[in-house]
């Protein structure tokens, strides 16, 4: 896929990676456009391709009482705020068949979660809808077996997709990072790379995730330095304070910093 292909996409001249990024959920308008407008001015800033994120929904909460959204229909309303006030595609995850239809009516890409990813009806309700859709490799499967989950996308005539790697389980509570699997899947597919999903420590006795935001410059680093074609990143101005995935979430402040160093390693990749 030619990221040139996802709508109002700028900086796709210079060689730089491209970013996914944005508060795990839509948990309200002002903090959805408080970090937008902040990851936009540092986008541009850098010329990195930027795609905002924010789930419209959280459907695979650990326990029954967790933050799952503040209504469907709202938090698209506020994605498509979003990308008319600032002029920047965004992606959001979709659980059904039926978000694939309504979520399509407002954002440019359609994620497919982890634990989704091999429902092939799910798949081929977004492929058929036209947008861009990012498969997400589920954290129990092979690099090489993302190639199936590609083709059921393009056999319904959608070359517009994408994968990301958001690690692999090891053990019950916590995840790696194979960096071999991303040459594997660029075969297949444009590839990013989940860094904070990749931190997470699921599982816990508690009932929320846990994480490693200490880790996420090593991560993103690695990534930059081995290839991949994206960046997949959550932020939010208050992690301890966000209604899902705080534990392993970039804190907004140190945004920049990051991103001025991956910049500078994409830089001198391309060199070689």
């Amino acid at each position: 896929m030619n990221i040139q292909h996802i709508p109002q996409i700028k900086h796709t001249d210079n060689g730089n990676f491209f970013l996914l990024a944005g508060p795990c959920a839509i948990e309200g308008e002002e903090m959805a456009m408080r970090i937008a407008e902040k990851l936009i001015g540092i986008t541009d800033k850098l010329e990195i391709p930027f795609v905002f994120k924010g789930s419209f929904k959280k459907a695979n909460r650990s326990r029954i009482d967790s933050f799952s959204g503040i209504g469907d229909e709202k938090a698209l309303r506020i994605l498509r705020k979003v990308s008319e006030t600032f002029g920047v595609p965004t992606v959001t995850d979709i659980h059904t068949n039926e978000d694939a239809v309504m979520a399509a009516e407002y954002v440019d890409v359609l994620q497919i979660p982890a634990f989704l990813v091999r429902q092939t009806d799910l798949l081929v309700a977004a492929a058929n809808t036209g947008k861009i859709v990012n498969l997400k490799k589920g954290q129990f499967m092979s690099p090489e077996s993302m190639k199936h989950a590609v083709q059921k996308v393009l056999d319904c005539n959608n070359q517009n997709v994408m994968v990301t790697d958001r690690g692999t389980m090891f053990g019950y509570q916590d995840m790696i990072v194979d960096f071999r699997g991303i040459p594997t899947m660029q075969h297949y597919a444009t590839t990013v790379l989940d860094v904070t999903h990749s931190l997470q420590q699921p599982n816990q006795t508690a009932g929320v995730t846990g994480g490693r935001p200490d880790m996420i410059e090593t991560i993103a680093k690695a990534g930059i330095a081995v290839g991949v074609d994206g960046i997949f990143i959550e932020t939010h101005f208050d992690p301890a304070n966000a209604k899902s995935d705080g534990a392993n979430m970039l804190h907004l402040d140190y945004f920049e910093a990051l991103m001025t160093k991956l910049v500078a390693i994409r830089k001198t990749i391309n060199t070689f």
